[in-house]
């Protein structure tokens, strides 16, 4: 401490200084990419960031909506549509076979819980048209493939 009547020195340590600036530059580097439409996306108005988040879940999204996980805006019903609700969820297989021994672990792991679980929704919506008079259509061919 200092003793009465001397001014306090200030200690500024480099390395802080060296780190807030690398911060602060990679900050204004992401908003310049946001400014030339390279950024993250995904705000109003703009398109999502092209990654594999984004295309895992786009196809998902397309196969929930043919198994009436959407309602029609014309109709205000849910669409269902057995059919190609099946072909993308066979297309999100296709993903997965096409890029086995690609994708990190984590990759693997999201595609693989993303495929059981539109599996799942589909042999659940399939039963309950089955068992309830069939709103929709009826796969053809024997179902997904698993």
């Amino acid at each position: 401490m200092a003793e009465q009547g001397e001014t306090p020195k200030i200690q500024i340590d480099s390395d802080w200084k060296n780190q807030a600036q690398a911060e602060k530059e990679r900050l204004a580097s992401i908003e310049q990419e946001k400014a030339q439409g390279g950024g993250e996306g995904g705000g109003p108005g703009q398109l999502p960031p092209a990654n594999w988040d984004t295309l895992v879940g786009m196809m998902a999204t397309q196969a929930l909506l043919y198994m009436g996980g959407y309602v029609d805006p014309q109709t205000n019903r849910p669409m269902v549509d057995l059919d190609a609700a099946r072909h993308q969820i066979d297309l999100v297989g296709v993903l997965e076979t096409k890029t086995k021994g690609n994708l990190s672990e984590d990759e693997t792991k999201q595609l693989a819980a993303v495929l059981y679980e539109l599996r799942m929704q589909y042999v659940r919506v399939a039963q309950a048209i089955s068992g309830g008079g069939g709103a929709g259509r009826a796969p053809k061919g024997g179902g997904i493939q698993a």
